[in-house]
């Protein structure tokens, strides 16, 4: 189930990458200014590797939610697992994937990933709306 508020925040349960991102894409829909496409994208893209991680790798998304606050989106992803994020070595082409990770941290402003009291991790990116 998927509920916007007019705080423009999204806290959703979602099972796919795709779900996440149609919450980012509906909650930065009500954004004034508009944002824009490479915005747009960046959020999307930001949104599929932090979930699609967790599903992967991390036994699932346990919380997913997007807010705007000021001119930044957080997005936020918890997990079950208390493994953190890892890059693969730079020039190690036997390793497939591991690029997602660099490029979230390049993509937001600030990135922080906490544990969970009980378990997991929290994972939290802050994209610039402008």
């Amino acid at each position: 189930m998927t509920t916007v508020d007019k705080h423009m925040s999204v806290r959703t349960s979602p099972g796919t990458a795709a779900v996440a991102r149609d919450a980012v894409r509906k909650l930065l829909s009500r954004h004034r200014p508009a944002v824009s496409a490479g915005i747009l994208n960046d959020a999307l893209l930001v949104t599929s590797e932090l979930t699609t991680n967790a599903l992967r790798h991390a036994g699932g998304i346990t919380v997913f939610g997007c807010v705007i606050r000021g001119e930044r989106l957080e997005i936020t992803v918890e997990d079950a697992s208390d493994a953190l994020p890892t890059a693969r070595p730079p020039d190690d082409p036997a390793m497939p994937g591991g690029h997602g990770w660099p490029m979230v941290c390049r993509l937001a402003v600030e990135v922080t990933v906490s544990a969970l009291p009980g378990g997991g991790k929290r994972i939290r990116a802050l994209l610039p709306l402008s």
